[in-house]
């Protein structure tokens, strides 16, 4: 058996041991992205898991990725109209479900993963021209993990096996640390979030599981040594603001106490300092794992109003920043509080209408009016809603690479046991990450364009790449003699600052560059317009 996505929305099964007849009608359409979607969907990618072949992952042209279980679904019959130009287009532009076509996905067939940030970040991304969508996905060799590379934006994995929901955007789950300072936190820990999810336990589980980790933390404060050498290096390197190399030490540290709420409050730190796509999301999650492991973190507290603020989050980060106040009322009147708080306020009443849907959304931050900008919104079914309010965050994150040019950019595990991350690069280069710390471990030029396709040799040490080059070219392990690479690229934190910048320069820019001109404002090193906004933030890691 095999199957096809196509750039119609469809995803057909095809199964050899069965005859082949060419009709009009197709009976072996698997799923119909367009029954939920809208005839603008397109399915870009998919892969089925080695060790669980009823599992089936679909990208789309969207941020969204689809896990289904193909043992609940049955090939439907899909007859087009005969009055159309060709077989798979649809009158007047309606969608599967105007039309009245039957839908064969059952409830539970599917599971939706997508990066927490990114479903309210739909229209700010077409606003810069840039698309989110999947340009390739693929299993684990162990068939735990899906990893994809989206375009537009970053490597991401998630782990289908322990799913995890998008962080809390408000604050009931850290209503222990001050209780009836909001109103809002007085609810029952299980009401629905204003992101979609829901927490099972309630409020005594949780506070009974924070109370152990703050145990825990109590009885291993002192990092061992050569996580303490790790985070002194990181430390001096952030004050010589080289955000990601102090990230990357951060992350080595972490690996070695990986129980350390220090270390995730810096990291915290150098995400928001940094600021590439994802980072003020990452650094939130790290505020995040910081405050469960110790409730009394000042920072990382702070630092979670700032990154909710900075997501334009304002409901949850006034509150946040209300109940930072009254837990920490030494710090109520300091300049950078009280900055915060005015930027809040603005924030909230310069924009009422908006405030209000950002802050009251009925527990739907996938709200898919976010999509699109035109007046004609796409046919997104009810259906299609709850999905995408139910979707599961990703594990891990890797960056340094530049996704934005061609739609069938890989991304693959490499490694006896999948232990590194590879992907190809807009700039002609490809990227190797380190899978558990996300540090780039090693940049090559592979092509003099770009790096479309990355493919391991499932037995021996060989990658075979290719991209806008007439070549294919094979890559194995070299003898340590001391000669050097022509092809790696010596300075990859460069390379990885000027691929964000690509990432986020003008169309226009990305063309010349793809051209072979050279733009001073992508490759020179520019000040930021809103520096000044981010020097409020309180980041001086501990």
């Amino acid at each position: 058996m095999f199957w096809s996505a196509a750039e119609d929305g469809t995803v057909m099964q095809f199964d050899l041991r069965l005859p082949h007849s060419c009709a009009t009608a197709c009976n072996n359409v698997l799923i119909n992205l367009t029954n939920h979607m809208g005839k603008n969907t397109e399915a870009k990618c998919l892969a089925i898991n080695p060790f669980q072949p009823e599992m089936l992952a679909v990208g789309a042209n969207d941020p969204y990725v689809r896990l289904y279980d193909r043992r609940m679904i049955t090939p439907m019959t899909y007859t087009p109209e005969h009055n159309q130009r060709s077989p798979w287009d649809r009158p007047n532009g309606s969608s599967s479900i105007e039309l009245g076509l039957d839908d064969n996905l059952p409830l539970g067939c599917v599971q939706y993963l997508v990066p927490g940030h990114l479903p309210l970040r739909q229209l700010d991304f077409k606003k810069r021209y840039r698309a989110l969508a999947s340009t390739y996905l693929t299993f684990s060799p162990d068939g735990n993990e899906l990893l994809v590379n989206l375009g537009g934006e970053q490597v991401y994995v998630f782990n289908v096996n322990r799913s995890q929901r998008p962080e809390s955007l408000d604050l009931q789950c850290f209503a222990y640390l001050s209780v009836g300072i909001c109103k809002e936190s007085s609810k029952a820990c299980g009401a629905q979030h204003r992101n979609g999810t829901t927490l099972a336990n309630g409020m005594a589980s949780v506070t009974t599981r924070v109370q152990g980790s703050r145990r825990l933390l109590r009885g291993s404060r002192l990092l061992p040594p050569r996580a303490e050498i790790l985070k002194q290096r990181a430390n001096v390197v952030f004050e010589k603001q080289q955000y990601t190399l102090a990230i990357s030490l951060y992350n080595k540290a972490l690996q070695l106490a990986p129980d350390s709420a220090i270390l995730y409050g810096n990291r915290a730190a150098g995400f928001m300092k940094r600021c590439w796509d994802g980072d003020l999301y990452a650094a939130l999650r790290d505020c995040h794992r910081a405050l469960r492991l110790d409730p009394d973190h000042l920072k990382a507290h702070f630092r979670l109003a700032r990154c909710l603020f900075e997501l334009q989050w304002t409901k949850e980060a006034a509150d946040c920043l209300k109940l930072f106040k009254s837990r920490f009322p030494d710090h109520a009147q300091s300049h950078a509080c009280e900055a915060l708080d005015r930027d809040i306020n603005a924030a909230i009443y310069a924009t009422p209408e908006e405030g209000m849907k950002i802050g009251n959304d009925n527990g739907n931050r996938h709200s898919p009016s976010g999509v699109r900008s035109s007046n004609r919104k796409p046919q997104i079914s009810e259906q299609e809603k709850h999905w995408r309010s139910a979707a599961y965050d990703y594990d891990y994150r890797y960056c340094g690479h530049c996704n934005t040019t061609t739609d069938i950019k890989e991304a693959n595990y490499f490694g006896s046991n999948g232990q590194y991350i590879i992907a190809g690069s807009d700039d002609g280069s490809f990227f190797m990450w380190d899978r558990s710390t996300c540090n780039i471990v090693r940049v090559l030029r592979g092509d003099e364009s770009i790096v479309n396709c990355l493919q391991p040799h499932r037995t021996h040490c060989f990658l075979a790449t290719s991209g806008i080059d007439p070549v294919v070219r094979l890559w194995s392990p070299r003898p340590q003699d001391g000669r050097r690479d022509d092809r790696e690229v010596t300075d990859s934190e460069d390379a990885a600052i000027a691929n964000q910048k690509r990432m986020n320069a003008d169309p226009l820019e990305v063309m010349l560059m793809n051209m072979g001109y050279r733009i001073r404002s992508v490759f020179e090193g520019d000040e930021d317009s809103d520096g000044s906004d981010r020097s409020e933030v309180q980041c001086r890691p501990s």
